[in-house]
């Protein structure tokens, strides 16, 4: 068994994809299971002699028998019904991969002995935030989705589960993503204002003033790779970290205003009073402190990375990227 080797749940997802790319160009091996729940078309590279894609729902019980042939050194999980709408669409189905089998999944990995194991979690845990200050791990938690509520849960499993084990144990809660990805997303909100903009030279935004901190997904994974690669980190086995910049807090006005750069004369429609009242800003300087994650990647780069391939005439028709589950909008 090497250091160097990943297996990674969730791999074919939006972030997902990111990540084992990332691995693979700093030569790891990368196992990445997914059910490809999305039924989206792969780009897999299948010469690479480091890269095994293993296409299995991590919610069957039989998933552990994949898991005893592979090297399992780190472990990265990824995998769960994402987002607020189609968690509350879907509570069963959520329920199941997010609480059920996530728990299975982190209880082996612990009985196996991964040397680490990453379980990816969310900042809306936060929900709704005092806007005069910065939600630090340790601030109260005040999740409001389905999906936020399941995070929460498996973080407070692992809290306590975690003595029966010797591995080292992150908890990243990511803030919200944005940028390029081989499975493309456009219900994340600067991916879709930016595409929105774009094609229909309007736009409308819904609760304009509330903040959200944003992450390029690149940064993730870079983020999880110095996790994974550093050694004789001074830190508690089970940690959990805010994964992102506080640079990059911004309210939907202010996103609105950065892409006004690079795309003029649209229409604004501002809407008040929507589903989604999460509202928070978040300190990120515990991971910075800890792992010396400084470069970041600004707004306005994930802004002209995706307007440039909109010029290209990638991404018009939105169906393409629609989900198995139902299509959504989340503005």
């Amino acid at each position: 068994m090497t250091r160097r080797s990943i297996i990674l749940i969730g791999g074919e997802g939006y972030i997902g994809t990111v990540v084992r790319n990332f691995f693979l160009k700093k030569k790891f091996k990368v196992n990445s299971i997914d059910n490809v729940i999305y039924k989206q078309s792969l780009k897999i590279d299948k010469s690479n002699k480091n890269f095994k894609f293993i296409k299995y729902d991590f919610a069957n019980k039989k998933i552990f028998n994949f898991l005893d042939k592979l090297d399992h050194e780190n472990l990265i999980v990824l995998g769960s019904i994402v987002g607020d709408p189609i968690t509350k669409k879907y509570p069963d189905i959520t329920k199941k991969i997010n609480l059920e089998a996530t728990e299975r999944l982190l209880k082996y990995a612990l009985k196996k002995g991964f040397r680490k194991i990453i379980f990816v979690s969310t900042c809306s845990n936060y929900g709704i935030f005092d806007k005069n200050s910065l939600a630090k791990e340790n601030s109260r938690l005040n999740p409001k989705s389905l999906y936020a509520k399941t995070k929460v849960k498996i973080e407070k499993k692992l809290l306590k589960i975690v003595k029966k084990g010797n591995s080292e144990i992150t908890i990243l809660r990511f803030a919200t993503a944005f940028g390029l990805s081989d499975r493309m997303r456009f219900d994340l909100t600067i991916n879709q204002f930016v595409r929105e903009i774009y094609l229909n030279k309007k736009i409308e935004v819904y609760d304009p003033y509330t903040w959200r901190p944003y992450c390029h997904v690149k940064d993730f994974a870079n983020i999880i790779f110095q996790i994974v690669s550093k050694e004789n980190v001074k830190r508690s086995r089970c940690e959990i970290f805010n994964a992102g910049s506080s640079k990059n807090n911004f309210n939907k006005m202010m996103l609105i205003n950065k892409i006004k750069k690079y795309i003029k004369n649209f229409k604004i429609v501002l809407q008040n009073d929507s589903a989604d009242q999460r509202d928070y800003k978040v300190n990120f300087s515990k991971i910075k402190k800890i792992y010396g994650f400084k470069k970041i990647t600004s707004i306005d780069e994930g802004i002209k990375e995706i307007l440039k391939e909109l010029k290209k005439g990638k991404f018009k028709k939105l169906s393409n990227y629609k989900d198995r589950l139902g299509n959504y909008r989340i503005y």
